[in-house]
């Protein structure tokens, strides 16, 4: 599909959602962002709620609180406010295409690969169970319940993907801004075990992950994992080395696990401590491409 589309966007101010709109515009397509504060080509989140969607062809839902952000205690008030900025939006905006006189073509949910259990050894593809291993999984599981759609004479309109993505890695935000300053300080190394797997995405596949979903000829739908293929083999130890090689820095030093969860609280600890090996199966049975499949090629990109 190259036809101009329309696309809403949830959290589209953030660092994903910056990068993806502007992709968007590039391919030719209208983008409108929904925010609290309204402006141009922007909507905000109490207008979704009172008036519905405005025509649009996909909506991307972004939104969420960082969950990682150092300077939050991980106190109740906080752990709800991260699952009232996943939820509550997700809900906010399935409940305006259920609504939509005219539904949109796509809706696409960005989630995360905690949905799966942490392993070192089991690996996880699109089909693989999960939902209830902890914060993070019941998490994903009860932010993706939201976004289903009811029937209409035993169909849908609107086909619903749901893109759980590993760590995004890109040059203006998210986690590897925070990782460079060590290692430029030659104070890198690894975190806890550093035998945990690291999933990872670079941004730009990201987003044209994204693209590729709401632009797919015969559409997609269903749960694509967006993690690069190494993904499933890289751990933190090896994404250390990875930097470390590629910012000509050593990376000798580590951070103990019990560091970590004094500074995060368990909950948030396990996310850094432990995690999944997931594929991007269905993602490459999609016909998606990789324009960074493995780390080197991906930091050089990044760090260039």
């Amino acid at each position: 599909m190259n036809s101009t589309m329309r696309v809403l966007i949830g959290g589209g101010n953030g660092f994903i959602g910056q990068s993806l709109s502007q992709l968007l515009r590039k391919r030719g397509h209208k983008v409108t962002i929904i925010s609290r504060k309204p402006g141009e080509q922007r909507i905000t989140w109490v207008d979704v709620t009172k008036k519905g969607l405005p025509p649009c062809d996909a909506v991307i839902n972004l939104a969420g609180e960082n969950v990682l952000n150092p300077l939050k205690r991980w106190t109740e008030q906080f752990k709800q406010e991260v699952i009232a900025s996943r939820v509550e939006t997700t809900r906010t905006l399935s409940e305006a295409i259920a609504r939509a006189e005219n539904p949109p073509r796509s809706w696409v949910l960005v989630t995360g690969v905690g949905y799966y259990p942490p392993s070192q050894t089991q690996q996880y593809t699109e089909d693989s169970p999960g939902g209830d291993a902890d914060f993070l999984s019941r998490l994903v599981r009860d932010w993706e319940n939201v976004a289903q759609l009811p029937l209409t004479d035993g169909k849908c309109v609107t086909q619903l993907t749901k893109v759980r993505s590993g760590v995004v890695l890109g040059r203006t935000g998210g986690a590897l801004p925070t990782m460079l300053w060590p290692f430029r300080l030659c104070l890198g190394g690894i975190v806890g075990s550093g035998r945990q797997p690291f999933p990872w995405i670079h941004i730009d596949d990201l987003c044209r992950l994204l693209c590729h979903t709401i632009e797919h000829e015969k559409g997609i739908g269903g749960i694509l994992n967006a993690v690069s293929p190494s993904s499933a083999s890289d751990t933190n130890s090896d994404f250390t080395q990875a930097l470390s090689k590629a910012l000509r820095r050593p990376a000798f030093l580590f951070t103990p696990g019990f560091a970590v969860q004094l500074l995060l609280g368990n909950d948030r600890a396990t996310m850094l401590l432990e995690g999944q090996r997931v594929v991007p199966e269905r993602t490459l049975q999609s016909g998606f491409t990789f324009l960074y499949p493995d780390l080197d090629s991906a930091l050089a990109a990044l760090l260039n």
